[in-house]
């Protein structure tokens, strides 16, 4: 059994290996079935996705990086339009950013209907639990159920974060420009229900729901550089940290694919989010709302352990 624990274990890290690492955001994609995993086994996997936000694509358009581009090669910034759009820039990034996402995950049977885990995203934590309120409990070594059974769970994960603007030429431009700072806090509540391929997913499942999720943000600017309009030694007022928070709803559906101790899982999110309105420099305002698609695409390892 150890021999078989470790080559097992030795192929879970072969395989997250091979996933490199991208940005920084707390990952949506629900690549879960409505089965949690059984008491005293463990699953470990990784998923590659990318976040697609209708509203971020739309505060980042050419004009506004050309503005990023044109106004961070100045020694003195006079205030005008073009400042709020690059701090909505900034904002919408950190709300909901376009990138790749890559995250590693582990979980473990608690009890015969609970499990919890631990996923990192390469910046981002995430804690969670899951409980099973449908279905067998069994192993495919050892069913409990028939085949083509239905189940269902529900869970809460908790996600923290440094919210950051990633290393891209113009984004750097908007960063140094604003001097801009952010964390963010995330609470996720999935709700899943899935159909088995065969006795206890031992050859996979499809899987819907629908994903309840709150953000809670801190943000700031703090520019060196920026004048009052019309003035050559005024210099803008700091923006002082605000807390926001804001609700999203989304619904999901994925398909693992596999047998007994590996599988691959393609899925699809969407969630609609009204980001709210946040304050800027010079008091103004900007209000944010829109779309996320996400489609993503996993591999997940089944580590079964001896249970008498």
């Amino acid at each position: 059994m150890k021999r078989l624990f470790s080559l097992r274990f030795g192929l879970v890290l072969t395989a997250l290996a091979t996933l490199g690492t991208t940005g920084c955001i707390a990952p949506r994609a629900v690549t879960s079935t409505g089965k949690v995993t059984p008491r005293g086994e463990f699953r470990a996997g990784a998923n590659q996705s990318f976040n697609i936000p209708s509203e971020t694509i739309g505060k980042t358009g050419s004009v506004v990086k050309e503005a990023a581009t044109q106004l961070a090669s100045q020694d003195k910034v006079e205030y005008s339009d073009l400042v709020d759009k690059v701090q909505v820039a900034a904002l919408a990034y950190v709300l909901d950013p376009v990138q790749p996402a890559t995250d590693l995950y582990v979980r473990y049977g608690a009890f015969d209907r609970l499990d919890v885990g631990y996923k990192y995203a390469f910046g981002s934590h995430v804690f969670d639990a899951m409980y099973q309120f449908m279905g067998p409990t069994g192993t495919p070594e050892r069913p409990e159920g028939p085949a083509g059974a239905l189940y269902g769970s529900i869970g809460l994960q908790y996600a923290t974060q440094r919210a950051k603007l990633p290393s891209i030429p113009y984004l750097d431009d908007i960063d140094g420009l604003l001097r801009f700072r952010a964390t963010r806090h995330d609470l996720i509540v999935p709700l899943v229900f899935s159909h088995s391929f065969g006795p206890e997913e031992e050859v996979g499942a499809v899987s819907f729901g629908a994903v309840y999720t709150h953000s809670f943000l801190r943000y700031g600017f703090d520019p060196r550089n920026i004048y009052v309009k019309g003035s050559t030694t005024e210099l803008l007022p700091t923006l002082p940290e605000q807390k926001r928070s804001f609700s999203s709803y989304g619904t999901f559906a994925n398909v693992k694919i596999g047998y007994r101790y590996a599988y691959i899982i393609p899925a699809f999110a969407l969630y609609y989010q009204n980001y709210g309105t946040y304050q800027l420099l010079n008091n103004q305002t900007a209000k944010l709302k829109g779309f996320t698609f996400i489609p993503s695409v996993g591999v997940q390892f089944r580590i079964p352990t001896s249970r008498k």
